[in-house]
């Protein structure tokens, strides 16, 4: 039996792009796709249920990592063997799910990152420069501070093997978005192993 792969969708008013990312998802590789709605104000939910997206409607506004917590935990409960974390805002290749997710099936690393920078095509992707320039100074400090080696931190496609989620106590970090670069400090920190692979 092979191993069992679910993408999490942290969403929040992604009326407009969901539908586009969840096209994009490879269904014969993912197992599950369950999507987290933040007290979305628009027809988000309405498109995952059309979709047979398995949805989660928080009680609360929870925020981006409150809301992440608790799509991990259900990916856990449900059997998970590998979670891959997607932004459902079309701005990352969901068509590359096996690519990030093979190297942790095989043993090769824990965490998978989807990096904008590696391949060299930020800019000419459309990434503004402001934020270009943020995001490396950011990185370069983050490497400094974590001891790891990574191209991008600030990215919203990710993927965590079972063991990381199990290990790392994530449900003790933030609820805003400063939950992502918690959960490397937390990777970092367990001494798991990052790798990257480039996405436009």
């Amino acid at each position: 039996m092979g191993s069992k792969v679910f993408v999490i969708m942290p969403a929040y008013n992604a009326e407009r792009t969901l539908e586009k990312t969840y096209c994009d998802i490879p269904r014969d590789y993912v197992h599950t796709i369950i999507l987290g709605d933040d007290c979305s104000s628009d027809n988000t939910v309405a498109i995952a249920e059309r979709l047979r997206i398995q949805t989660h409607k928080t009680p609360r506004n929870l925020g981006y990592g409150g809301n992440q917590k608790m799509l991990y935990k259900k990916a856990l409960e449900q059997g998970a063997d590998a979670v891959v974390m997607i932004h459902p805002d079309w701005q990352y290749d969901a068509t590359l799910i096996p690519e990030m997710v093979e190297p942790i099936i095989k043993g090769k690393y824990d965490v998978m990152m989807g990096s904008r920078i590696l391949g060299g095509g930020a800019l000419s992707g459309g990434m503004p420069m402001y934020k270009y320039v943020s995001n490396r100074f950011l990185t370069f400090i983050e490497n400094l501070c974590f001891g790891l080696k990574l191209s991008e931190y600030h990215t919203g496609m990710r993927a965590y093997s079972r063991k990381v989620l199990e290990t790392i106590p994530f449900d003790n970090n933030s609820d805003d978005f400063v939950f992502d670069s918690e959960v490397l400090a937390q990777v970092a920190r367990a001494k798991f192993r990052v790798g990257e692979i480039s996405i436009p």
